[in-house]
């Protein structure tokens, strides 16, 4: 938190990590720029997920939705990045292809900031109404992977989740919730920002204020739950756990690949 972002960047790509097969259907799996080359766990758990389910997955090349820049309230840089992006994904969304995110920020950037911000080009609208999360892929009735794949049975353990504000307000947190409730797993939902809040806590002079934000809901639940998993989509959201509570959380596919949870 405060003046510390991360320690270093991931020595491998994770859009270099494709493994095309012959499995149908196909989906895009759009690796964010902080999957691609800050912590890749998240994206690659979710292609081995996907392929696990049954799915084709094409991995894009790189493309930043220039989430910094809206962020901080630099739109024209954000509309020449969003513009490249359009370029890259825009031809599988209008082939019908889902484009699955990864990071919740970004992905919330894709549905509701891109198709504003750039609201005459046609590209955009279909990206933006091709982005899907992956609970909402793997509960949707039509693009679902059906009796292809079924939750693991995690019976008796306990789950302490950080659902992204993003990811809550934009996106919609209902799919993850009825996704987890089919795996058993004690579920703690926690309300509320963890206080990164995105780039505000990696700022000096906002230190303070993000550990009181993590002291209303975050920082107790994990000191009461010390034996839970802590589930967090957000980059942001991991990174406030590790270092005020010394807890690394996981993504939502590497918990669903039940060989992969920590005991």
């Amino acid at each position: 938190c405060g003046d510390v972002f991360f320690d270093s960047f991931s020595a491998e790509r994770m859009s270099q990590k494709a493994r095309p097969h012959d499995s149908f259907p196909t989906v895009a799996v759009w690796a964010d720029s902080f999957s691609e080359g800050i912590d890749p766990d998240g994206a690659e758990a979710v292609v081995e997920l996907l392929e696990e389910a049954g799915y084709r997955v094409f991995i894009p090349k790189p493309a930043c939705c220039g989430l910094t820049y809206v962020t901080t309230g630099q739109l024209d840089k954000a509309r020449k990045n969003l513009t490249r992006l359009c370029g890259v994904l825009g031809p599988l969304a209008v082939n019908g292809i889902p484009i699955i995110g990864v990071e919740p920020s970004c992905t919330a950037t894709l549905r509701e900031d891109l198709p504003r911000l750039l609201p005459d080009d046609p590209r955009a609208h279909a990206v933006a109404g091709a982005t899907m999360t992956l609970a909402e892929l793997l509960t949707d009735p039509e693009l679902g992977p059906g009796e292809r794949w079924t939750p693991p049975n995690l019976e008796g353990l306990e789950i302490v989740a950080q659902p992204h504000c993003h990811h809550f307000s934009v996106l919609g947190w209902k799919a993850d919730r009825e996704l987890l409730a089919r795996t058993g797993a004690t579920l703690t939902e926690l309300s509320g920002c963890c206080g990164m809040a995105g780039n505000f806590g990696m700022e000096a002079g906002h230190l303070e204020v993000s550990k009181k934000v993590a002291e209303h809901a975050l920082l107790p639940a994990l000191k009461a739950h010390p034996d839970a998993v802590f589930l967090a989509d957000g980059f942001s959201c991991r990174t406030q756990a590790t270092q005020l509570a010394g807890r690394d959380g996981i993504h939502l596919a590497r918990l669903l690949l039940a060989d992969s949870v920590p005991e």
